[in-house]
Order: structure tokens, then C-alpha cells, then sequence
């Protein structure tokens, strides 16, 4: 079995190509969002979300998924499932996304207090709810996604404008929702800067440890003047920056607050405006925040020099610090790249680095029945058949299929 995966020279190649690969995969354009929906008691009325699988899903897997909730589903959730097709795996876990849908109500729902005013004008559109929407996810939507979708706990929500507002507001009175918090060009500007107000305080007094904000802010820093740029426009008092220097204003709030754990990634895009930026943000916004998922020591991996006791150094790390990160149990490497190596050890006749990979593999993927038949190839090729039946029996009793019966009686015969 796999016999497939031999032609492969480097284990790098794969690190590289997955995201690619997958991107070009069937599944990715075979895969749209699922609409759900439930009934709010905190709204009173039907909420619709979306929710979209990993391309790689198996409904008859046991495997759950970190989940990002993000605001404004229809039109960003889209955005984050293209990102992920190219850069989950390597870059960022496999993630399911919950789309929220903010068609209706959006004002109401996602800012932070009321108001009958804004720069001047009237203000009649209903607006001010934020504390009553994240009850709603917090009491209801998040039970109803984890009671009734294949995720853990470990959640990221993601936002902008209205949305980066509503993500920032639940960073400082909800931080144990989420792990981590993406605002794209957030209008902090709200209600005169009453939240930036606000945060000065709680940034101070609160711990944030283990959570992590990534922010941006679009280049048209001034609604008409070109020449307001990011080393003057703080200079600026006119209503016409207000947008901007609020933005700039809570980075430096939480710069002066470091010691309260928050993690902080901000970046200026000087060539987006308001209505572009989600894009580029929500590239750099994942691939920052995940920054600790990326792999390390892949020149040791490939090195045909490293011992087998500094692989397992290495294989050991990175599994101990997925599960500092998440707080369970993440398997360090995909099963495919584990078997992979195991089989190219062997045909490199480098049977301890085989058998390496191979206990790995089951170790970490216990249910997988691909990986106790490996074990019984790497018994086989080295002439112990009373284990490789032992393994292949393993695998028949975690699948049933014709293929492991078949080979237990093979081995049976031998």
C-alpha cells in the first residue's frame, strides 16, 4: 500500500506543494459553504450562519478542527476559505469556518454603543447592540457549533470595519471567547473613541496572556488631503482622521500595556482603501497569528546527516508546543508525511529511520488503519512476518476492507 508515495525525493516537496496541490484539488471547488441556522432568544429572531469544511474533510473521520467565526459571512468568509486553500497545512492549521451572516441588522449588532449622532450629522440607522450580539455568540452559537460541528474549542474571530469594531470590543469584555482576535480596519472611531477610551484602562489592569490581535489600517488616511501620510497624520485633528488616528491610537495604547500578555500584529497597507483591505488582511492576519504553527527545522528533516535521535527531538518539540498552543492533542505532522518519510527511509534501506516514522505514525493517528499496514510493509520487507501479520490484523480491525483481509492471509500462508 502507498506504493505511490515512493516516487517523492525530498519530504520538502510536499511541505511546499501541499497548499498548492490542494488548492487545485477537486474537493476546492466542489466544496461551498453549508447554511445553517438557529433560533436567538438573546435577538429574538432566526440567525443564519455558513459554515465550510476543510477541502480535505472526511465526515467519516473522528478528527475536529480549530474554528474561525467570522463577521460579515457572506462576503469575507469566501476571502478566508480561498487563503486557506493555499495556505493551510504548512502556514496555518486546517480550520472549519462559521460564517455570521450581518446582512440585517449589521449596525445594530456589531457597534459598540449608542448614539443619535455622528461627525455632525444625525444618526437614525438602530445601532449599539454589541453586548447583546456577543451574548449571542458566547451562550448560543458557539455551544450550538461545538454540540453540533466537528471542532474544538480553539477559536479565532475575524471582522472588519463594523466587524473589526465588534472583534476589538470582544477582545477587551470577552477575551476568554477567543483565542485570537483579526480586525480589518476597525472603526474604533465609533461614538468619538469611547472604546478607545475605555481600553486604556482595561489594557492596563487585565491580563491578556495566551491571546493574540492582528490589526490593520487602509492608506487613505484623509478623506481628501494626499498629503496626510503615516508619520503626519497624527499631527491632524479634523474629523477627516479621525478613522486613522484611532486606529493608531489603540496600537500604541496596548504598546504601552505590554506586559499584559497580549500578542500584538499591526500592519499599515498603504495602497488599500477601506473597501480592499480585507483581502491582503486576512493573508497577513492568519499567517501572523499562526506564526507559531509554521515548521521549523525542515533543513534538519531533509538532511540525510541527522540522527534518528534529533528527529525525535524534533518531532517531540513540535508536538509539545501544538499543545501549548491549542490546549490538546495535535498530532505535529500530517499522516501522509509521516508514512511518506517512513517509506522512503525504506527505500533508502534505512530501516531504524523507517520503523521511526512508521511508530510515529501510529502514535499519533491511533485510529488510522493506513498507518498499523505500513507497519506491517516495514515488517514484512525485513522478514519478521509474525509482527507484519500482528500489524495487518491492527489495520483489519480498524477497517474492514478486502485489501487487509487479503493481506493477513498472505501473511498467514507465508
Amino acid at each position: 500500500m502507498n506504493n505511490y508515495l515512493r516516487g517523492f525525493t525530498l519530504v520538502i516537496t510536499l511541505i511546499l506543494l501541499q497548499p498548492l496541490v490542494k488548492a487545485q484539488n477537486e474537493k476546492f471547488l466542489q466544496n461551498p459553504a453549508q447554511q445553517d441556522s438557529i433560533y436567538s432568544e438573546s435577538l429574538n429572531e432566526q440567525r443564519i450562519f455558513y459554515v465550510q469544511y476543510p477541502d480535505d474533510y472526511d465526515a467519516n473521520s473522528t478528527i475536529k478542527y480549530p474554528v474561525a467565526y467570522i463577521l460579515d459571512g457572506e462576503f469575507l468568509l469566501p476571502t478566508v476559505h480561498n487563503f486557506l486553500g493555499y495556505y493551510s497545512g504548512g502556514f496555518t492549521p486546517e480550520m472549519i469556518l462559521v460564517g455570521i451572516s450581518n446582512l440585517n441588522n449589521r449596525t445594530r449588532d456589531l457597534t459598540t454603543t449608542k448614539i443619535t449622532e455622528s461627525y455632525g450629522m444625525p444618526y437614525s440607522i438602530e445601532n449599539g447592540e454589541a453586548a447583546n450580539f456577543a451574548k449571542f455568540i458566547a451562550s448560543e452559537l458557539i455551544p450550538y457549533i461545538e454540540n453540533t460541528y466537528p471542532v474544538t474549542n480553539y477559536r479565532t474571530l475575524v471582522g472588519h470595519s463594523y466587524g473589526g469594531l465588534f472583534t476589538v470590543y470582544t477582545l477587551l469584555y470577552n477575551p476568554e471567547l477567543f483565542a485570537n482576535y483579526i480586525a480589518i480596519d476597525p472603526s474604533i472611531d465609533w461614538d468619538n473613541q469611547k472604546l478607545l477610551n475605555e481600553a486604556k484602562d482595561i489594557l492596563s489592569t487585565n491580563s491578556f496572556e495566551g491571546k493574540s490581535l492582528f490589526m490593520s489600517l487602509n492608506g487613505q488616511l484623509h478623506w481628501q488631503n494626499p498629503d496626510i501620510t503615516i508619520n503626519n497624520v497624527m499631527d491632524d485633528n479634523s474629523d477627516a482622521t479621525l478613522f486613522a488616528r484611532s486606529n493608531i491610537a489603540f496600537r500604541k495604547s496596548i504598546e504601552l500595556n505590554q506586559d499584559n500578555g497580549l500578542s500584538l500584529h499591526w500592519k499599515f497597507y498603504p495602497n488599500d482603501l477601506h473597501g480592499t483591505i480585507q483581502f491582503p488582511s486576512v493573508r497577513d492576519g492568519f499567517i501572523s497569528t499562526f506564526q507559531w504553527f509554521q515548521m521549523e527545522n525542515t533543513d534538519k528533516i531533509n538532511s540525510f546527516e541527522t540522527t534518528n535521535e534529533e528527529l525525535t527531538k524534533i518531532i517531540r518539540y513540535r508536538a509539545e508546543k501544538l499543545e501549548k498552543h491549542f490546549g490538546y492533542v495535535v498530532p505535529p505532522y500530517p499522516e501522509e508525511l509521516l508514512n511518506m518519510s517512513g517509506y522512503m527511509s525504506m527505500d533508502m534501506e534505512n530501516a531504524e529511520r523507517a520503523k521511526m516514522y512508521f511508530e510515529f505514525a501510529t502514535e499519533f493517528y491511533p485510529k488510522s488503519a493506513n498507518a498499523y499496514d505500513s507497519m506491517a510493509d516495514y515488517y514484512e520487507k525485513n522478514n519478521d512476518n509474525k509482527k507484519a501479520l500482528k500489524f495487518a490484523q491492527m489495520a483489519y480491525e480498524l477497517n474492514k476492507a478486502d485489501y487487509f483481509k487479503e493481506k493477513i492471509e498472505r501473511l498467514k500462508n507465508k
